[in-house]
């Protein structure tokens, strides 16, 4: 293998593994989410969790498909603000999904081919659920985010420290 591409394996494989954390993240504060919001975006909400936990089985498997050891979930998350309503569950979706496009648009960066093509897809999808929760749109889903703060991967950050394995993955 060449040193470039030893290094674009080595990019792909850190932003697979920062979309992970990203996606552990999301499906802990949809948790949150479901808690809170009200009854008439229950299903929705459910519906984005159930996303969040598909992707992230997904990247499991491609993170050991290129030999890496998938960076674990942390106990907790600290929430980017108090979510104590229907109202702050809402904003806080849309943050979640605003954190997690602005991560794919590193994976689809990184990689190439048909991984390429599902970090795309994921991206895309995160940026909708993004504006049907904020009723707000950006440009370029995934870029604008990427010049304001970032807590986390995912607009949460964890309650403890990161395993040395995520702190090399990033």
């Amino acid at each position: 293998m060449s040193e470039g591409t030893d290094q674009a394996a080595k990019a792909e494989l850190g932003a697979l593994q920062a979309a992970l954390a990203a996606e552990h993240a999301a499906v802990y504060g949809y948790g949150v989410v479901g808690g809170r919001i009200g009854e008439r975006r229950r299903a929705e909400a459910r519906a984005a969790y159930d996303a969040h936990r598909a992707r992230r089985d997904t990247l499991v498997r491609a993170v050991r498909d290129l030999g890496g050891t998938p960076v674990a979930a942390s106990a907790a998350y600290a929430l980017p603000f108090p979510v104590q309503d229907g109202t702050s569950a809402v904003r806080l979706a849309a943050r979640l999904e605003e954190r997690v496009a602005g991560v794919y648009s590193d994976l689809v960066r990184a990689a190439s081919g048909a991984r390429r093509a599902d970090a795309a897809g994921a991206l895309r999808e995160a940026a909708v659920r993004a504006v049907r929760w904020s009723g707000e749109s950006v440009a370029f889903p995934g870029l604008a985010e990427r010049s304001g703060e970032r807590a986390g991967a995912a607009g949460t950050t964890p309650s403890a420290p990161p395993s040395p394995s995520a702190r090399a993955s990033r």
